[in-house]
């Protein structure tokens, strides 16, 4: 048994999702000592995205922002010895990693060591899964996954902290995965840190918390918050940090003089994102109980986070995969007085109509009726109870099995301007041309059947 490393470790988070400020990885290592900086690129839609854009291009795939971040930040990371973790590599991992070397080789940080954790994606395996009898059905209907399997697009299984931690025995400075969950992220440098054992429940489900309250990054320091009027120096918001302690207990803070808030609310608004049942909090690393939760608010902006109770671990990886659900096809007009909402309403049936006539394939129509008098330059005028508004947008979407029949549609909404009712004053976009849906099909697979894969690279 190897001993405890150090009696307190500092988890910083730097991206709650792909598309986060860009600065706030940067502050975070600037603002404060830090010993850990994880960021979360991943959403289930995102390896969908990663993977088209990895068929046009088999270099991409994965967060390339990542790699400016990382590049901006290594002559620091390695002068602080801070390590980064993060699963910016999508579905493309070793090419993320390919980036990061070729930086810090130009940046003349040649002592850098990046470490891989891939195994995650399972595509181009489909098949082998199928035919070894694994059906991979749908969590919610119970179809198996052969009923999409033509319409697939992505399916990577969720590795926990597991392989993080294998890639941290390796002394690795950069960590790089695939998928790997949100809150495995953080659970794995308390692993590796305090020499905990991967099958005690309790510690597991603390570490599983901890990661779960940093993973969407200033919504737990103050943004998206309810009572958000309360929350001084937004513009400069603070991402959180977590203080992590050897006994599973930890202290949520950020960086003093940074805008936000961190208080017993906010943390308590965060523990109740995206959780189902709250004693079965289910992660691959084990099953956290949110009812055992106690915080405490120790003085401004830290927060004593404690008595955190779990169960052991599933046998099973859960597994998100999307698949191409038909097609849709969205645009708008707007229509300004007198008779706004009328003629936008007009506007509408007019469309059903001629689609109708023209024999198009529409599975779903849609048409709201957007915004109230947005363009006045008098907005008074509402306040003072105008009979009716202004202009509206009009809003129309469809859907269909069928690509053509919706470009075909497309065609009918431009038209519009001169061959329906008067007061068009806004057509946006251009003609609209029908684009993929990409739906969610969650599943569970044996953790006997897929193996995390854990590389180091240097660039020497």
């Amino acid at each position: 048994m190897k001993s405890i490393k150090k009696d307190k470790i500092r988890i910083a988070s730097g991206q709650g999702f792909w598309g986060d400020l860009p600065n706030a990885p940067i502050d975070q290592v600037r603002n404060g000592p830090i010993d850990y900086l994880v960021m979360d690129y991943l959403a289930e839609v995102t390896m969908s995205i990663m993977q088209k854009q990895r068929l046009r291009n088999p270099e991409y795939g994965y967060a390339r922002d990542f790699v400016d971040v990382v590049t901006a930040l290594l002559p620091e990371v390695a002068e602080k010895k801070i390590k980064i973790i993060s699963n910016a590599g999508g579905v493309n991992p070793v090419a993320c990693k390919d980036a990061i070397l070729a930086s810090a080789k130009k940046a003349g940080c040649l002592d850098i060591r990046v470490a891989v954790v891939h195994g995650d994606n399972i595509l181009p395996e489909m098949d082998d899964y199928i035919a070894k009898g694994h059906h991979l059905s749908n969590m919610e209907t119970n179809e198996p996954v052969i009923n999409v399997r033509d319409q697939l697009l992505s399916a990577n299984v969720y590795f926990g902290a597991k392989p993080i931690v294998e890639a941290l025995q390796m002394n690795a400075d950069i960590i790089i995965t695939g998928r790997v969950t949100d809150t495995g992220l953080t659970l794995a440098p308390m692993i590796y840190e305090f020499d905990w054992d991967m099958d005690d429940p309790d510690l597991m489900a603390a570490g599983t918390v901890a990661g779960h309250l940093i993973e969407c990054g200033g919504q737990v320091s103050g943004g998206n918050f309810t009572d958000w009027e309360t929350v001084p120096d937004m513009e400069h918001l603070g991402f959180p940090i977590v203080e992590a302690f050897p006994d599973g207990t930890f202290v949520l803070t950020k960086h003093p003089g940074t805008g936000g808030l961190v208080s017993e609310m906010t943390v308590k608004e965060q523990l109740l994102y995206e959780i189902g049942d709250p004693k079965t909090y289910i992660t691959p690393d084990g099953i956290a109980d949110f009812t055992s939760i106690q915080v405490r608010q120790q003085e401004q902006d830290r927060v004593h986070v404690f008595g955190i109770k779990g169960r052991p671990a599933t046998p099973t990886y859960k597994v998100s995969a999307s698949f191409i659900d038909g097609y849709k096809l969205v645009s708008s007009l707007v229509y300004c007085w007198p008779e706004a909402i009328e003629k936008a309403r007009a506007a509408a049936q007019i469309l059903q109509k001629r689609a109708s006539s023209l024999n198009l394939k529409i599975d779903e129509f849609r048409a709201e009726l957007v915004g109230l008098n947005a363009c006045d330059e008098q907005p008074d005028s509402v306040s003072k109870g105008a009979d009716e508004p202004t202009e509206v947008q009009l809003r129309i979407a469809a859907k269909s099995s069928s690509k053509e029949d919706l470009n075909r549609l497309g065609k009918e909404i431009a038209p519009l301007i001169l061959t329906g009712p008067s007061g068009v004053t806004g057509f946006a976009g251009g003609r609209p041309k029908a684009s993929e849906i990409v739906a969610y099909w969650p599943a569970l697979l044996d953790k006997t059947a897929v193996t995390p894969v854990v590389e180091l690279y240097s660039i020497g």
